[in-house]
């Protein structure tokens, strides 16, 4: 994944959603409550690749983890 792209937000069960413009890569920390429990602890995980997706819906950009997006087309 790289900016270009074109991403739709893909997480388990969700179909149909609406496609986006990756503009940017960063890194981020995330925590998954649903795997890591309740208590927040940032010093025991480690930054993960977020893309940084352009909605047309939206007025500005929203960070997403890439391992929740997957790629509908692929940008030059």
């Amino acid at each position: 994944m790289k900016p270009g792209d074109m991403v739709r937000h893909a997480p388990a069960g969700m179909v149909g959603n609406r496609v986006g413009l990756v503009v940017d890569i960063t890194e981020k920390k995330c925590w998954r409550t649903s795997a890591q429990g309740k208590k927040i602890n940032w010093d025991i995980i480690e930054p993960e690749l977020h893309a940084v997706v352009l909605y047309p819906h939206n007025d500005g950009t929203i960070d997403i983890p890439v391992i929740e997006l997957e790629v509908v087309y692929e940008g030059r």
